[in-house]
């Protein structure tokens, strides 16, 4: 650790930026944090919803769920419901949950399951009677047990993004130290080593630093534009380029603790529950349907043809920079790339690279010695997380619109993502295919079992056998009655927000 005080310089507010402030000032408090951030632009806000790990994030700042998420209008996430991504009778919709302590139980009959009708044994095989989160969702009961139940259930929230990043602007301004500073920044100086030196406002006024932190969107100001570092597209193997959202009141008669993705023409919508409205989207390729059509697709998927609520259209660029790391530069939420929302897995990359950053800088004493393991583990993030995503359209059972159609003949897959089809479909040990190639670091078994089995990428039923003694049989319905035992334990969504604890 560096005796003298170094001067570290985010570019850029919204969520992204203030995550990266928070995360910064709370390890190096020693250090000093500016963020900078232009008054005039806004957030894209097309991620309303996040992984479990973003409650770590909040425990690391200390920050209670009493202390934010009211002010944010959030609500829990046990999973996400997928609904229309086959035609299969029987798999027209499933749920990805979020992992539990009881997944031990659960698990290995369902995993078994899934191998056994891949080899054309007719056993239940979609996840939804296996997990415990599933049905928690269908009798809207939240995440949190009773003190009594002595397992954990991971959970993500639902939340205005806007709002969460007033809130760690807040804590990181006014318990942290961030220096704040409101500043058009119109150009990027570079040193002729490739250090970037300093950002030069509007007004002529110069920021110095000696790392920079770029978190100016899809622009990348310093690492796209100032450093000139590549940028790889994912688009032929994510088709999905645009985003039409707009709200919709919250439903009167409770409030789901889960997204809901459904399959649309082009594309698919999102449903997130927040405690005074719905987010609503939808996520489409403008290869296949125009920004009009796609509008009144979803104001009709809503039922909202005839509402005066105006829409918003967005544009999305999906895919990374080569590198994050690069000189002084540390690029964080988009100018870092982006992988569309369909899992809701932007703020987990920036919650990665920011405090993978901090470890790879103090092993390095602040040296640039970590520099290509970091980029190495960020890239490799970034394509195991989109693997799973091309997954779940090169897989779908849809067969009524040709976005669909070229969606399943597409074989622009990589090479770890043909190795975990070739598992599934030949009937092998998914799950040692997975320990293989070394990637449940990114999406775990379960993950890649439900979204496989959810679908119904089973034999025809006409090639489907009653199971013989041969194999184990599972008992279903003692699986149904543990899960609606461990259900008791919970509590409806609405109760668990209005009475959510106060300690960290």
């Amino acid at each position: 650790m560096p005796a003298e005080q170094l001067d570290f310089v985010i570019l850029g507010g919204g969520t992204a930026g203030w995550m990266a402030a928070c995360l910064l000032a709370k390890s190096w408090p020693q250090h000093r944090v500016t963020l900078v951030e232009s008054p005039d632009v806004g957030i894209i806000g097309v991620g309303e919803g996040s992984t479990p790990q973003l409650r770590a994030f909040f425990r690391t700042l200390g920050l209670a769920e009493a202390d934010w998420m009211p002010r944010c209008n959030a609500t829990y996430k046990n999973g996400i419901i997928f609904k229309r991504w086959s035609e299969r009778p029987g798999f027209e919709s499933y749920y990805h949950p979020f992992t539990t302590d009881l997944d031990h139980r659960s698990l290995p009959d369902f995993t078994y399951n899934t191998r056994a009708r891949r080899t054309g044994r007719d056993v239940w095989a979609h996840p939804d009677r296996f997990f415990l989160p599933a049905l928690l969702s269908a009798q809207r009961l939240g995440p949190i047990p009773a003190e009594s139940f002595p397992f954990d259930v991971s959970y993500g929230y639902h939340f205005d993004a806007y709002l969460v990043g007033a809130v760690l602007r807040d804590h990181a301004t006014k318990m942290l130290g961030v220096r704040h500073l409101e500043r058009h920044v119109e150009s990027v100086k570079v040193s002729e080593t490739g250090q970037v030196t300093t950002l030069v406002t509007r007004k002529g006024e110069c920021i110095t630093g000696d790392w920079f932190i770029d978190c100016s969107g899809f622009r990348g100001s310093i690492i796209q534009e100032a450093l000139g570092e590549p940028f790889i597209s994912f688009g032929d193997n994510l088709f999905n380029d645009s985003a039409v959202v707009m709200p919709t009141p919250a439903d009167p008669e409770g409030t789901n603790p889960h997204t809901c993705a459904t399959a649309l023409s082009a594309g698919w919508a999102w449903d997130i529950p927040l405690t005074n409205r719905t987010g609503n989207g939808y996520v489409y390729s403008s290869r296949y349907i125009d920004k009009d059509a796609a509008e009144t697709e979803l104001r009709r998927h809503l039922g909202t043809l005839d509402s005066d609520t105006q829409a918003r259209h967005l544009s999305m660029k999906v895919g990374r920079v080569e590198r994050s790391w690069v000189g002084n530069c540390l690029a964080v939420g988009l100018s870092q790339g982006f992988i569309e929302p369909l899992e809701a897995t932007a703020l987990h990359i920036v919650q990665a690279t920011v405090e993978g950053f901090v470890a790879a800088l103090e092993q390095s004493g602040f040296t640039p010695e970590g520099r290509d393991a970091f980029n190495a583990r960020i890239g490799a993030r970034y394509d195991g997380i989109r693997d799973y995503i091309v997954c779940h359209y090169r897989v779908n059972r849809r067969t009524d619109t040709q976005y669909w159609r070229e969606n399943a003949m597409n074989q622009n897959l990589s090479d770890n993502l043909k190795a975990v089809m070739t598992s599934w479909f030949r009937g092998e040990d998914l799950s040692a295919t997975i320990a293989e190639l070394d990637i449940g670091k990114y999406y775990s078994s379960l993950s890649w079992h439900c979204l496989l089995a959810g679908y119904g990428t089973f034999p025809d039923d006409t090639k489907i056998t009653p199971p013989g003694d041969d194999i184990v049989h599972v008992d279903m319905a003692a699986h149904d009655e543990f899960l609606r035992r461990c259900a008791l334990n919970f509590r409806d969504h609405r109760t668990c927000l209005q009475t959510m604890a106060r300690t960290v």
